[in-house]
């Protein structure tokens, strides 16, 4: 099918495998991307969960930063869960030493801001956009936003804080849709990056 656009994952760091899963269950060629020359091929990229910190870290290392921030700055469409929320983002509030953002979306997130590994947790979530009743949601140390700008699309909250955020081509979620399975997000994701492809 030519409508079938190619998505990428980051596989840097984290769980690129659910995306992957999640990706070709949304009708998508999915596939990972740690090189420039792969990046370059996508028509669409997932920043998966991890350590955003790590993740940073990796893609200045892997030469793959600047080209990242050229093509989501051109419009390619791009998706963040959770750490990848955090490298999307074009403030943090609490970054580590060193750490970079790709940016992309007008937010200022808070790292780690629904607690510990231990105090990770499921939620049903409503997301606009995405039919069929909530979306079950892992949050796993995840981020929350703490604002954001007057171009950026709020169509998350659980417990008061925003969870999803949208702007023009780019989404971000604080928790893992790929790690339930429940692809609606990513089918959603997949009809952004067809309807630029």
């Amino acid at each position: 099918m030519s409508d079938t656009p190619l998505i990428g994952v980051l596989a840097l760091q984290g769980d690129v495998r659910e995306h992957l899963i999640a990706l070709a269950s949304a009708d998508a060629l999915a596939r990972p991307v740690r090189r420039p020359e792969e990046l370059a091929e996508v028509d669409g990229l997932v920043i998966p969960g991890g350590e955003s910190t790590t993740m940073s870290k990796l893609a200045v290392l892997f030469g793959m930063m600047d080209l990242l921030r050229e093509r989501v700055g051109a419009g390619m469409p791009v998706y963040g869960t959770c750490a990848g929320m955090i490298l999307l983002a074009e403030k943090i509030l609490d970054p580590r030493s060193g750490q970079e953002t790709v940016g992309g979306i007008d937010m200022i997130v808070r790292r780690n801001a629904f607690g510990r590994q231990n105090e990770s947790f499921e939620a049903a979530v409503e997301v606009g956009g995405v039919e069929g009743g909530p979306v079950d949601g892992v949050f796993i140390r995840a981020p929350w936003v703490e604002s954001v700008g007057a171009e950026t699309e709020v169509i998350a909250e659980h417990g008061g804080h925003i969870v999803a955020v949208r702007q023009k081509n780019a989404l971000a979620t604080s928790f893992h849709p790929e790690l339930t399975g429940d692809h609606r997000v990513h089918a959603l994701f997949v009809d952004m990056v067809r309807a630029v492809k």
